[in-house]
């Protein structure tokens, strides 16, 4: 979204007559594309509005000015502070971490793939965080938060090196990374649903009810350590969001910039694995927000590039914000809702690709 190079000096200005907003300073320049401000400004008060009518809504309904008291003025309502920040606030932040993560990891993989399929969900890699949370809950016989967040994240790493390793030829080519992935998450999934029938239906069914995607019964206790490992994986983002982008222009044209490929493909899979297998171990896995959201903040932002993570986490949670406010009205987890529209959003996908290829 932004880029800084140096200029001669210049007065300290902002030129907002352009398409590309520039900040000059000490003889430095800060671009911003006007357009893709502008989406998250409204992307952002969407989100807002969306935050305030899921805290106010539900068996307790509460006024938006009532919400809004009692997540600022410390002398409001106890009982309207009660619902809000200890009952519904955790699930809300909860829903726009996970969504922004999400969103991320398919914007890294997207760019890394060049394929707007190349989400983790699709190639493979939450299918490895959820086999590895099977394993802790259904052969280890413990559902703790901590033993299955963990269970998470090492089955997620370590289908991320198993796919790295089969799909690594002299290379990490982009297309044959989707094929290994596909093929090593169908296996997965059919290792965790051969799990799922040789254990007794009680742990069969808190398995199954995990994997469906929930953010019910969630915290601040659990949501304080999310948050830390999402801060810090969303600034390796941005780290890694560079390199990709001269990647995208081919790698003799990065080389030629100073780029080293395979270690910034390599940076890239691991942030967007750590991404994915940190929201599987908070929540469950939930599919597709990484394969539509990257997708749609293109769109709004029409950049030539799906790696711009501030407009694809703000679109990402809108969507999970969103999609758990439709879950909880109609009492479902919030997986299975992002299921039903997202399966509906790859149908269009392939097809919009088919036809733009045989047309």
């Amino acid at each position: 979204m932004t880029s800084r190079t140096t200029l001669p000096p210049a007065p300290d200005r902002v030129d907002f007559g352009r398409t590309v907003w520039t900040w000059r300073r000490a003889g430095t320049a800060l671009r911003v594309e006007r357009r893709s401000v502008l989406v998250c400004a409204a992307l952002a008060v969407v989100l807002a509005a969306l935050a305030v009518l899921t805290l106010g809504t539900g068996s307790i309904s509460l006024s938006p000015a009532r919400v809004l008291s009692a997540l600022f003025d410390p002398d409001a309502d106890s009982r309207a502070r009660l619902v809000v920040v200890n009952w519904r606030l955790p699930r809300l932040l909860f829903a726009i971490v996970c969504g922004a993560a999400l969103a991320i990891s398919g914007a890294l993989f997207q760019s890394l793939t060049k394929n707007p399929l190349g989400s983790p969900d699709v190639i493979g890699f939450a299918s490895g965080s959820y086999a590895g949370a099977s394993v802790v809950m259904l052969l280890l016989g413990t559902a703790d938060y901590l033993a299955v967040a963990s269970g998470s994240l090492i089955g997620g790493a370590l289908t991320a090196f198993l796919v790295y390793l089969l799909a690594y030829r002299n290379g990490l080519a982009p297309f044959r990374l989707i094929i290994v992935g596909i093929a090593v998450g169908a296996f997965l999934s059919s290792l965790t649903s051969m799990l799922l029938l040789s254990v007794s239906p009680q742990q069969a069914m808190l398995a199954a009810t995990w994997g469906a995607g929930s953010l019910s019964g969630l915290g601040f206790e659990q949501l304080r350590a999310t948050a830390v490992v999402f801060v810090v994986l969303l600034i390796c983002s941005a780290a890694v969001v560079r390199p990709l982008v001269h990647l995208e222009l081919g790698d003799d044209a990065a080389v030629a910039l100073g780029i080293r490929a395979q270690r910034a493909r390599l940076a890239a899979t691991l942030v967007g694995v750590a991404l994915t297998a940190l929201v599987t171990a908070a929540v469950g896995p939930i599919s597709f927000i990484a394969l539509a959201a990257p997708q749609i903040a293109q769109r709004l932002t029409r950049a030539s590039t799906t790696v711009r993570i501030v407009p694809a986490a703000l679109t990402g949670a809108v969507i999970l914000v969103g999609a758990d406010f439709v879950a909880q009205r109609v009492d479902l987890p919030v997986g299975v809702v992002t299921v039903c529209v997202g399966g509906a959003y790859l149908a269009w996908l392939l097809a919009r690709r088919y036809a733009g290829r045989h047309g």
